[in-house]
């Protein structure tokens, strides 16, 4: 039969033909009809065409298998009647039943490829199908259109041509596969690539891969989606340029308010210090200036004539005398704090024996301890060897411990002082133990026993300056100070001291509480 069953079965065979897998391949076509749309298009395609189909039965066409696509049943059960037994018949119910099947399932999946190329063509994003062999099989049309290609520039071609217009695989320049990364890791893989344009104008892709498996283990193919992100990016770049100078003028603002701030500070520091300085020197001054103008006075008034038989007045002008010189001492001992607190003073290294300036500190108070009832006992280490430093300033630091333990003690009519040293070999380092049994300090005082101008001595004994001034000093010696103090039963400083002096040391200890 060489009717419209006849043409669709020729039509939908025919491009297979030419595959080796494709074995059963129509040989001939018979039919009556000369002009039958079946025949004309056998004989177009180079079949063999018969009027008789009692011919095909010549064992030369070599035919297995005749398909009856007429509904004529004579022909059938001539068919039936008159081949050779090594022919098989397809009856035209048989085929037809199987041919509308295949043609519902063919509408069904033409209609399904219809949806999803309608669905690939319509993502804005590049789709692009590979095949193992680095074949595209498949674009969608943003592909085409944005690469300015036609489908059969790019269909069959390999991937590196298409994307890199090199002949060769893209390994052998050393870019990154993302195809081979597939392989390799066994799943997706993504990167962003850097493109130039003719025109200078550089792109960033997002490339996205993905493989498709079969059921053996094998990937079939590779689905390629790429997308453009040079918006994203150049608004990604542009807002971190944003973020950075925003950052950078916060940080501006935040300096210029720091350095207003450290103002403010050094100028309430210079007011506080200011106010603190004039009122401590101000009241000995006055002392010095009223003494002097009643011993002026006095000698007016020729009083030291008149009662030269009476020596009361030589007396009291040297009382005078002798409370201006204390007054002046004060006023000297304050401006040497303040000297050693701004850091100005000269440092002069020198061999010292730690045990020789208590000793000698000691006897410099010896008067104080008599009058205020202090008792005074030493400990020291006869092996405590020398060390680097500065004297006058090592000096000063155990004045202001011994001092500042003595008026505790005479504020409570008495006690005791003990002092103690030890070598600690181990950390290479001396310690001095300074033990009072005062009335002690407040624990939430600690914090600012060092701080300038924080003291608890009354009006007119201290600017707080001394132990700020211990605390810079055994600092710059690279040293330590601990403190140890119950109230009502006395207090203990801990002074470390390195054998060498050293300016780097203060760093490599932490400083003056580094070791406590």
């Amino acid at each position: 039969g060489g009717g419209n069953y006849c043409t669709e079965v020729i039509e939908k065979s025919s491009q297979e033909y030419n595959m080796k897998e494709f074995n059963a391949r129509i040989v001939a076509v018979a039919d009556t009809d000369p002009e039958a749309h079946g025949i004309v298009l056998a004989r177009k395609i180079g079949l063999i065409t018969l009027n008789d189909y009692h011919d095909l039965y010549d064992p030369k066409y070599n035919i297995h298998l005749i398909t009856i696509l007429t509904p004529d049943k004579h022909v059938q059960d001539d068919i039936l009647k008159t081949k050779p037994s090594d022919i098989r018949v397809l009856s035209y119910q048989a085929f037809e039943l199987f041919w509308k099947s295949v043609a519902f399932e063919a509408r069904k999946l033409r209609q399904r490829n219809e949806e999803v190329e309608t669905i690939l063509n319509g993502i804005q994003d590049f789709i692009v199908v590979i095949n193992p062999d680095l074949e595209i099989i498949e674009v969608n049309d943003a592909f085409l259109k944005k690469m300015s290609y036609k489908p059969e520039q790019v269909i069959g071609n390999k991937c590196h041509k298409i994307f890199y217009n090199i002949d060769y695989k893209c390994a052998i320049e050393n870019r990154i596969c993302p195809l081979n990364e597939v392989i390799r890791n066994k799943r997706p893989h993504q990167i962003i690539r850097t493109r130039t344009k003719d025109n200078g104008e550089r792109r960033y892709v997002e490339v996205k891969t993905f493989p498709v498996w079969e059921k053996s283990g094998k990937i079939s193919k590779f689905v390629e989606i790429s997308r453009d992100i040079t918006k994203e990016k150049l608004e990604e770049a542009e807002i971190t340029r944003r973020l950075e100078l925003m950052v950078e003028e916060r940080t501006m603002q935040l300096q210029e308010s720091h350095n207003k701030l450290l103002h403010q500070d050094k100028m309430a520091s210079l007011g506080k210090l200011s106010a603190s300085v004039v009122h401590e020197i101000n009241n000995p001054i006055a002392g010095i200036l009223n003494f002097s103008m009643l011993i002026k006075k006095m000698i007016q008034e020729d009083s030291v004539k008149k009662n030269k038989d009476d020596h009361q007045p030589d007396e009291q002008i040297i009382q005078y005398l002798d409370l201006m010189e204390t007054e002046t001492r004060r006023i000297s001992r304050i401006v040497s704090n303040l000297l050693a607190f701004s850091r100005q003073s000269k440092i002069e290294l020198q061999q010292l024996s730690i045990n020789l300036l208590i000793e000698k500190t000691l006897l410099l108070n010896s008067n104080l301890f008599k009058l205020n009832r202090i008792k005074v006992e030493t400990k020291l280490d006869p092996s405590l060897p020398s060390i680097v430093g500065a004297g006058d300033q090592l000096q000063q630091v155990l004045m202001n411990f011994v001092s500042n333990a003595a008026e505790a003690l005479s504020a409570v009519n008495g006690g005791l002082i003990s002092i103690e040293t030890k070598h600690d070999r181990k950390n290479k380092q001396i310690v001095v133990r300074i033990k009072d049994s005062g009335p002690g300090i407040p624990k939430e005082d600690f914090s600012k026993l060092f701080e300038p101008f924080y003291t608890t001595k009354k009006e007119g004994k201290g600017v707080g300056l001394g132990l700020s001034v211990v605390y810079g000093i055994i600092e710059e010696h690279g040293g330590a100070i601990c403190v140890n103090s119950k109230v009502g039963k006395g207090s203990t400083f801990k002074i470390i001291l390195p054998l060498e002096y050293s300016l780097t040391q203060q760093s490599k200890n932490g400083g003056a509480s580094g070791q406590c």
